[in-house]
Formats: C-alpha cells, structure tokens, sequence
C-alpha cells in the first residue's frame, strides 16, 4: 500500500535567511503543554500541605522534576520536529492535533501519576513520541537514531506503573537519565535547525508559562478576603513576575538569534540543545516554583517554609538558568547575576515573616540587578 503523497515526499531544510515564524497551531500546543506545567505545580502546591504519613518530604517536588524531564524532552522535540517540517498540510496538522492529545493524556494523569495513574501517562507518552518520529522521518532518517532512546524511555515509564515506590522512581529516574544522556551517543549531525524559529519558539513558550504566575495571584487570592493587603500583594505578585519577563526579554532579544546565526549547522544545532533545552529547564522549573510561591503568598499574611523556599529558590533558579542560557550563546557578565541568586535565594526568613515584604524584596533585588547590568553594560559600550 503505498504512501500518502504529503508523508512521502521529502522535506527540505528552511534556509536559515528564510523566514519561518511559528504558526498558530504551534502556539495552540503550546497552551495544552502548559497545561501539565499548571498540573506540575499543584504537585508543588501538594508538598505544603502534606501531612505525616502521607509520602516522603519533598515527594510532590521530586516527582514534578521527574515529569517534568520527561516532558520537557518530547516537547522540545516537536518544536524542532516543526522548525524541520513545518504543519503546512492538513495531515500534518492532525498529527500535531494527535499529538496535543497525548500530551493532554498526561497531563490529566499528572497528579496520580506514580500512584494509579501511570499507565495513561505512559500511553499518552507513546502517543507523541510516535507521532513525533514518523513527521520527522519526512526530513530526516537521522531521528532514527533518536527513537530507540524514545522508545525505551516509555517502556521504563510503563514498568514503573507496575512497581511500588521506590522502585517507580528508579525506572522514572533510568528514563530522565536515558533521554537527557541520548544526544551524547545521537550526536547532533542530521539535524539542521531555523535559528529564528527555535528564539521565537521558546521565547512565546516562557510568556506563556509566565501567566502561570498571573493565574496563581487569582487563584491564591480567592483564599483570602478583598482588601489592601491583598491588592499589595498580587500587585507585588505581577511585579515579580513582570520583573522575570524583563530579565529574560528586556537585554537584546535579537542577541541569541544572531549568535546561532554566526555558527555553522553542527555547532548550532549544539548551542541550540544547550541554551535551549538544558539551560531551559531550570528556567521553566523556576517558574513553576515561583508559581507555586506566589499561590501561597497572596491572601496569607505570612508562609510556611515550603512556599517561602518555593518563592525564594525558584526566582534564584530563573536567574541562574537564565545566566546558563545566556553563556552558552556568548561570554556575558556572571558576578552581578551570581549575586543575585545567592541573595534570592537567602530570603527565605522574610517569607517566614510576610509574604507581602518577600514579595517586594524579590521585586527590589530583581530591579536593581536589572538597573546594574544596564549601567555595566553601557559603561562597556562606550569603552
């Protein structure tokens, strides 16, 4: 039986002068993939509530890092399975819509993931790493280097639905560690890359995951009662997280397009996995923690040690996973951001005290290492 006409022809590669913009149906799985981060932060949420008895400390937090491995290397796939072939016919489009369901699949099964719902989780995994494979085998007969690892990675997410902790979290942690090692032995030949497509791509992806926190000050709000305290606080709550958005797009947003532009196809596909999707992970994981934080912080008058290391920690994790993007594409400045970090991550008493005050000094620290990094900046310029 032979191929349809739009699966067997051959996909060429977008010239990197070309312009390739993300589509709308991109921006659409996008949305359903934020969902499960909205779903890994209840997990987070989950750990500050958890009473005696009830799992291991900090096992939400683990188990959201593990999801989150997983699918934040399937999602990173499909964004590059769409800078190389890109959803132009409708069958196409189809697959991609098949590929939302299974991404849709896990992310209900999310909450009870390793306790009853591991199966859907796991056949909603085998969903888009199959749908993945065959719309990339248009471009590329390389991506057959990267199924075996794929595939594997599911059957370990399958087993672990079978087996009791802790040896659920074993074969978990054997599928992170699979896939996250893959492109040591995948190597990065076959895979050519748009740059502008990738730098847009993840960059409409972290506004979306901002408005997570924009969700978590309504959703934290309608805890408490309608007052000033409460309007400061999610005020401060939008402060912050408008403060995240201008440390990552305030600072040349035509930088790293231009950085993967000066390098050739082998080096660009390295700095595009390493500023892209590992340097990424502690970006997208701050937020969520931030998230979680904010959650918390709105409507209570002081937190508890979770949310406050929650709150703490994640904005500390955001910057660093920031820097990491920032020197994979190029030497930048490191003291004023390391500093930062080190002091977000020591506000944690001020939680403990009142949210609202550690709200604002995150607010103040991210502005004046913004301010900082300007002046430095211009000082370098001119020199």
């Amino acid at each position: 039986m032979p191929l349809p006409r739009w699966f067997a022809e051959r996909v060429e590669p977008t010239a990197p002068d070309a312009e390739l913009r993300v589509s709308t149906i991109e921006l659409f799985f996008d949305l359903v993939f934020v969902f499960t981060i909205t779903q890994l932060t209840s997990l987070l949420v989950d750990d500050f509530t958890r009473q005696d008895g009830e799992g291991f400390t900090g096992q939400g937090t683990v188990q959201a890092v593990l999801i989150f491995g997983l699918l934040w290397w399937m999602y990173s796939g499909y964004a590059w399975l769409t800078n190389t072939v890109p959803p132009e016919h409708a069958a196409r489009r189809v697959l991609i819509l098949g590929g939302m369901a299974g991404f849709l699949i896990m992310a209900l099964a999310i909450p009870r993931a390793f306790s009853g719902s591991g199966v859907a989780f796991a056949v909603g995994y085998l969903v888009i790493v199959l749908v993945h494979g065959g719309l990339y085998l248009q471009a590329t007969a390389a991506i057959a280097r990267v199924v075996p690892f794929n595939l594997t990675a599911t059957a370990l997410v399958f087993a672990a639905a079978f087996v009791d902790s802790p040896w659920n979290y074993a074969l978990w942690t054997a599928a992170l560690v699979l896939i996250w090692l893959s492109p040591i032995f995948i190597g990065q030949k076959g895979f050519p890359l748009h740059p502008a497509h990738i730098v847009e791509r993840h960059g409409l992806l972290v506004i979306i995951v901002l408005g997570e926190s924009i969700v978590a000050i309504g959703i934290g709000a309608t805890d408490g009662h309608p007052g000033a305290a409460l309007i400061v606080a999610a005020l401060l709550g939008l402060a912050l997280t408008a403060s995240l958005w201008w440390v990552y797009f305030a600072r040349d947003e035509s930088g790293p397009e231009h950085a993967l532009m000066r390098a050739d196809v082998v080096q660009r596909t390295r700095l595009i996995l390493g500023a892209y999707f590992y340097a990424h992970i502690p970006i997208l994981l701050g937020i969520v923690a931030t998230a979680a934080g904010i959650h918390k912080a709105v409507g209570h008058g002081h937190l508890d040690l979770g949310p406050a290391v929650a709150l703490a920690g994640g904005t500390a994790l955001f910057l660093l996973g920031d820097l990491w993007f920032r020197r994979v594409l190029g030497p930048t400045r490191t003291a004023v951001r390391v500093a930062a970090v080190l002091l977000a991550a020591a506000t944690v008493p001020i939680g403990l005290w009142s949210s609202a005050a550690h709200l604002g000094v995150l607010v103040v620290l991210l502005i004046a290492m913004i301010c900082v990094e300007n002046v430095l900046q211009r000082q370098a310029a001119t020199a």
